[in-house]
């Protein structure tokens, strides 16, 4: 059985990472075509700078260790697929692997810095059937 290749919007990734930024701004989705066309701040630019590096050792064959960042804001770019990153939710790194599909989102994204509710039993007094749940 044939693999499956994976696409964004209809281009491979050997496609995606050829494009100029110009040309790759155009099949983003808006927000982040918005965000591309104000321009990289100094932090973002620091990142691209180090998944620049990462990217070269990665095609060289070499180990990379996961990229450490702060940097939520940052979009996520076609050099960036088949990295492992470490996005800081406040609180913690929280590490995942970049996949196409992962295309045109941001890396806050995927480091969730709320956790979901989890509700028990109400508490007391909270009704006025728990005035007498006996305390433990």
């Amino acid at each position: 059985m044939a693999k499956k290749k994976v696409t964004y919007r209809g281009l491979e990734i050997e496609e995606l990472q050829a494009k100029s930024m110009d040309e790759l701004v155009k099949i983003m989705p808006a927000r982040t075509r918005r965000s591309l066309k104000r321009g990289f701040s100094e932090i973002q630019k620091k990142l691209l700078a180090k998944v620049k590096e990462a990217r070269k050792d990665l095609d060289a064959g070499k180990k990379i260790k996961p990229i450490r960042t702060e940097c939520r804001d940052m979009p996520i770019l076609p050099d960036m697929v088949g990295m492992e990153f470490e996005v800081y939710n406040g609180k913690e790194f929280l590490k995942f692997l970049i996949e196409i599909e992962m295309l045109g989102q941001y890396l806050g994204e995927f480091s969730l810095n709320r956790k979901p509710v989890k509700h028990s039993a109400p508490g007391i007094g909270a009704t006025r059937s728990s005035l007498f749940v006996p305390v433990k």
